[in-house]
């Protein structure tokens, strides 16, 4: 479980305005003069990649440097990585998703630690270590769970033919697997008369969209079996509580829009419009889902509809279980680009925390931001998820779950699950066939990666 805790500038002064002018003019000048290196970040948040292209133009205006983004495809950054990292002109900044992505690419990352950047991480503890060196430092902080239209459970709990053996009589009351399954259920049942299409939204498990299970809902078991071994990390799983896993999918599958064999269908953007625009209750997501993906044209959810839920699954205790909170987006700067396009990768990092420019975007479009100069607050004001994050991080009756999805050891090992997956959902894959194949490929990956 996760412990809680959570430019200057130079004043031309002249008499004149005709000198005052250029004085600026030639501050301009002499900055796009002077300006060596050159940026260019490999992205791997899609959903804001066109705030990156802004946030780079921006960039390049105040400083005079050369900036560019290019953004990796959902469940591509790793391949993606791969293809641009073997190009002359290579990306100067990247990111890593903890130690296992350190591993493949320590060669290709920079000591970071007498960095202005590094000195502004709040927890020092979060960085990627190596020996005496810092090497990858999270970008951000984000939660997730399951996100929840407080309208449309207001509307069940007042209907009046609704099951009173659930337990539960407001949306607060449900803390566990089995009120959740018993609520669902009954929602489901009278879906029509709350006017949705059904309790979840699509679960768009195909390859391009199926990170919210391999990735993220995977993660509350793996984490739960770290725990309980008192590890980190492991060279193989049991996979001990993957019949609880079972019973979300399950749940997820059976009360959502469409029947399971049509889980293929439709991707995380689609899943989020339905819940926009009302026609699902709830959909697992995260904090960076508010402004790009439920604050949007036509979304009829308002910041006060929102409730974040824990992800339950069965698993004993989870009545004091929290959300999700941990970051995978560990930025690298690239060791093997020149020493101008370092040093300038360098200061867009420190710019993009300290500048009013940087610190804009930061708040608009991270979620947490560990770092020194950044009024979380200030996010919460503009994210209700990241508000909602904030409480569940500070209250000391629930422990937040870690990810420990940064552990996952490859790409192919996602992708091998998330088919097996899909399988399941559409009743041609076994779930111990399912199990099984996660296990032995889990413990093939980690040896293939030690090698």
């Amino acid at each position: 479980m996760r412990k809680k805790k959570l430019l200057s500038f130079v004043l031309c002064m002249t008499t004149a305005a005709m000198i005052f002018a250029g004085c600026s003019s030639k501050k301009n000048k002499d900055a796009k003069d002077t300006a060596k290196g050159k940026v260019y970040f490999l992205n791997f948040k899609p959903e804001i990649a066109e705030y990156y292209e802004d946030l780079m133009k921006k960039y390049t205006q105040e400083t005079g440097v050369e900036a560019k983004v290019v953004t990796a495809a959902d469940n591509q950054y790793d391949a993606t990585l791969s293809v641009e990292m073997a190009k002359t002109d290579a990306p100067t900044i990247f990111t890593v998703n903890g130690y296992m992505g350190y591993d493949r690419w320590k060669d290709s990352c920079a000591d970071l630690k007498d960095t202005k950047f590094y000195s502004l991480l709040n927890d020092k503890d979060q960085a990627l270590v190596d020996g005496d060196g810092v090497y990858a430092i999270p970008l951000m902080e984000e939660t997730y769970g399951i996100i929840c239209n407080r309208q449309i459970f207001a509307a069940y709990f007042g209907l009046e033919e609704r099951s009173t053996e659930t337990g539960c009589d407001a949306i607060e009351d449900i803390n566990n697997y089995d009120k959740l399954k018993a609520v669902v259920e009954d929602m489901q049942a009278h879906k029509e008369e709350l006017a949705i299409d059904g309790v979840f939204s699509m679960p768009a498990l195909n390859a391009t969209s199926n990170w919210r299970f391999t990735n993220h809902l995977f993660n509350v078991p793996l984490n739960y079996e770290y725990h309980d071994a008192g590890l980190a990390d492991k060279e193989e799983i049991q996979f001990s509580y993957a019949p609880q896993m079972k019973n979300i999918v399950d749940l997820y599958l059976d009360n959502s829009v469409d029947v399971r064999e049509n889980s293929a269908n439709g991707s995380v953007e689609d899943a989020m419009a339905e819940f926009a625009t009302g026609k699902v209750a709830m959909v697992q997501n995260g904090t960076w889902a508010w402004g790009e993906q439920i604050h949007v044209d036509g979304s009829v959810v308002s910041a006060e509809d929102l409730y974040f839920m824990p992800i339950y699954t069965g698993i004993a205790g989870e009545e004091k279980q929290g959300l999700c909170t941990g970051t995978e987006n560990y930025v690298c700067v690239n060791a093997n680009a020149s020493k101008d396009d370092i040093k300038a990768s360098e200061d867009f990092l420190e710019w993009l925390y300290t500048s009013e420019t940087g610190k804009s975007f930061v708040l608009a479009h991270y979620g947490i931001a560990p770092f020194d100069g950044i009024d979380n607050d200030k996010i919460a004001d503009s994210n209700p998820l990241v508000k909602l994050a904030l409480e569940d991080i500070n209250n000391s009756d629930t422990n937040n779950v870690a990810w420990s999805l940064t552990t996952v050891p490859s790409q192919n090992w996602k992708d091998a699950f998330g088919a097996d997956l899909l399988g399941y959902a559409q009743g041609s894959v076994e779930w111990d066939t399912v199990v099984n194949n996660a296990k032995q490929n889990w413990a093939s990956e980690k040896a293939q990666a030690e090698q």
